[in-house]
């Protein structure tokens, strides 16, 4: 058995960050910008008024002045005359302050009587005008990798990029395998369990921003298994659930290597996902998860999670781990690094009693694994502890 760190070492070392391809900004949500892009214009592109009121000159600003009202401003149609001494523009919000002009008096500081306005008491010295190039100045970059959420898409709109480089989307081809599932929705037979790892995986890895293939359930025979690789062809990355182990049933890793598997590993030194199975199959890197439900989804979070991540392009391919105080005593751990499946109680860490790997309650219900490191020392309530967050 290998680590968990070089399990995920020898992961990364079977994929590099995919192409780029560009998409249209409205596509572009949740995808990974792939290169440096930059502004084609200045925002605001010209110094804008950010209250209703009057554009004025500062110097003449005072009480009890008076202005003669010599035109109108408004977002979108600008005043293209000069403002000059005892001269005001009814200005709105977004409207260019016209040439000539450096202060906004807003509109409640004022009396209007026909088209002469008085300034009140009550002036600040805010100037009420958003200036040029305030936001950002044409040229100014947003750097890459960047997963681009809501925010990121209105700063590009802003700055006039209609088409985004982002990184092609992983395809992912997932395989359940085994005599003993049904898929949802079917009458299950009397010995079968529903496929719940690979609809729980898809999400995951949709989550991350790959496409998912979902195969056709592969039967516990070498024919079912070689039809089953041959329609993942055209994957990057292909997932097999089940199978991975050394049974009489278990075929995937011989059926595998009878296609071209390359292997890069087979066992890990954790709980749960000991039997996990790694390599590259012609074009596609492979990853073979043990069956369990928790074994598979917790699999998924430590090792495709980094695996996806990397191939998007993305600078932090570990997942980060956080920490936090430990809810209640713990004793030594063993040869394995556990992830133990834990919910927040009071803001500590309280692993679940049940650790079994087919629990999907437990899992269901938990916030974060907990982490214990191979031989990690009998741990008291209160201890800080490691975890990743679900």
């Amino acid at each position: 058995m290998i680590s968990v760190e070089q399990a995920l070492e020898a992961l990364l070392a079977l994929v590099e960050p995919l192409e780029s391809e560009n998409v249209h900004l409205r596509d572009a949500a949740q995808r990974v910008l792939a290169r440096d892009v930059a502004a084609s214009r200045t925002q605001p592109p010209f110094a804008a008024s950010s209250m209703d009121g009057y554009a004025v000159r500062r110097a003449e600003v005072e009480p009890d002045a008076m202005f003669k009202v010599i035109g109108e401003a408004a977002a979108g149609h600008r005043f293209d005359g000069s403002v000059g001494a005892g001269q005001a523009v009814r200005i709105f919000t977004g409207a260019p302050v016209p040439e000539g002009a450096d202060f906004v008096v807003i509109q409640e500081d004022t009396t209007r009587r026909g088209d002469l306005i008085t300034l009140g008491h009550k002036i600040g010295d805010k100037d009420n005008i958003r200036p040029a190039g305030g936001d950002f100045e044409k040229g100014q970059r947003v750097d890459a990798p960047l997963r681009l959420r809501p925010s990121d898409i209105a700063l590009l709109a802003a700055m006039n990029i209609a088409q985004v480089p982002v990184t092609r989307k992983p395809r992912v081809a997932i395989l359940a395998t085994g005599d003993e599932l049904a898929q949802p929705g079917e009458q299950p037979g009397p010995d079968q369990i529903i496929a719940s790892n690979s609809y729980g995986l898809a999400a995951m890895i949709e989550g991350i921003g790959a496409e998912v293939r979902l195969l056709p359930i592969a039967r516990d025979t070498e024919s079912s298994l070689k039809q089953a690789f041959t329609l993942a062809q055209g994957a990057d990355l292909i997932v097999t659930i089940g199978g991975a182990s050394v049974g009489d049933h278990d075929l995937v890793a011989p059926v595998a290597a009878e296609m071209g598997l390359e292997q890069s590993f087979y066992k890990v030194a954790m709980r749960p996902g000991k039997p996990l199975m790694a390599g590259r199959l012609g074009k596609a890197a492979m990853i073979g998860l043990p069956g369990n439900p928790v074994s598979a989804m917790v699999c998924g979070q430590v090792f495709v999670a980094p695996v996806l991540r990397k191939m998007l392009g993305l600078n932090e391919n570990q997942p980060t781990a956080q920490h936090a105080p430990l809810a209640c005593a713990l004793p030594a751990n063993g040869p394995r690094a556990h992830y133990m499946r834990a919910r927040f109680v009071d803001d500590a860490l309280c692993p679940d009693e049940r650790q079994d790997s087919s629990l999907l309650t437990v899992l269901a219900t938990a916030d974060a694994l907990l982490v214990r490191p191979v031989s990690d020392p009998a741990r008291k309530a209160g201890d800080i502890v490691e975890y990743l967050p679900l």
